[in-house]
């Protein structure tokens, strides 16, 4: 049995807890700490069977039975606890972004070398299963050799001008989701980026230092080229589609929907709308993540997504914005590690 630690006790804390407390058997969640601990989250805790409700997260990473932490905290805070819980000689599950700052991911990388810690960093789309089986597909050269990759990420809604702020910008927020994407379904690194972005959902986030919508391009590695569209508001719903051309065939995935149901008549043809946000969307990739960290400690494998997976996408997302910027490609090594 593993034992785990959650240090955030947010949205996707939860969503972990209760991934771990449903359906992974091998696993159970014993403290969990967040610095706005309360009556309500405490009864949450309870209800789920977690022992322990904490205000500090050092009660986790000083109590000696508990094997692995997640760090679902706030952004500012994952590098400096990821350093703290490795030293503790605890396994790190950490979301996404590990820091919005290179010399912080350093710091991370550092730690581990010659440490025993798996290190895993939350990209769950990879385990979608829609994305999933685009990208087994292309790694089967199914379609050939891969020509064009197309990531279309759309919200339903755009965040606040204030979120907007302190985000690290859209490209770091939100784009490095579909930056680990086209890595994913290339299987190879990006060389290049360039840039068209504006504001065209709301002012407020222009005010604010950020852009809403943005067309990106990227050179691949292997010769691909990737594009990536992006917007902070579909008004339809949560739009999440990739495509993969290549020289002997193409694979595409659609959005989900409730079901599948098209209604036909003489006014029309009429389908159900995509899931409304990333948790409808995405629950089972981010059950099946933790799984995959869970199951690398107990049969001491590989996670499968180290520490450079999480730099990597932090590397494009600041290619991107110094694209904006400078109003120029960037290539990927001039962002400095």
């Amino acid at each position: 049995m593993i034992t785990v630690g959650i240090i955030g006790a947010g949205r996707i804390g939860k969503v972990h807890a209760t991934s771990i407390g449903t359906r992974i058997h091998y696993a159970k969640v014993k403290t969990i700490a967040d610095p706005f601990m309360n009556d309500e989250m405490i009864e949450w805790a309870k209800s789920m069977g977690i022992e322990h409700a904490v205000k500090d997260y050092r009660e986790i990473l000083t109590d000696p039975e508990i094997d692995a932490v997640l760090i679902c905290s706030s952004t500012d805070t994952h590098s400096n606890i990821s350093v703290e819980a490795i030293h503790a000689g605890k396994h790190v599950f950490c979301e996404k972004p590990i820091d919005y700052d290179v010399e912080k991911i350093k710091e991370v990388i550092q730690a581990l070398e010659g440490s025993n810690v798996k290190y895993q960093v939350g990209f769950n789309r990879r385990f979608d299963h829609n994305f999933a089986a685009v990208q087994a597909a292309v790694a089967a050269g199914k379609i050939g050799e891969p020509h064009i990759i197309r990531v279309t990420s759309r919200d339903p809604e755009p965040p606040s001008a204030e979120y907007a702020a302190v985000s690290g910008g859209m490209f770091l927020d939100m784009t490095i989701h579909d930056f680990d994407m086209v890595r994913f379904l290339a299987g190879c690194d990006a060389e290049e980026i360039f840039v068209e972005a504006a504001v065209l959902v709301d002012p407020a986030i222009g005010k604010a230092g950020d852009v809403d919508t943005a067309v990106i391009t990227l050179k691949m590695a292997n010769g691909a080229i990737a594009v990536i569209d992006n917007s902070r508001q579909a008004v339809y719903g949560y739009d999440q589609r990739a495509e993969v051309f290549g020289a002997k065939g193409m694979v595409a995935t659609a959005n989900d929907t409730n079901t599948t149901a098209v209604l036909s008549t003489v006014d029309g043809v009429i389908g159900e709308k995509p899931l409304y946000f990333f948790l409808e969307r995405y629950m089972e990739s981010f059950a099946k993540e933790v799984e995959c960290f869970i199951s690398a400690i107990v049969n001491d494998t590989d996670t499968p997504l180290g520490v450079m997976d999480g730099l990597k996408p932090v590397l494009m997302g600041l290619a991107a914005k110094k694209s904006v910027e400078e109003r120029r490609p960037v290539k990927i090594a001039e962002i400095s590690f």
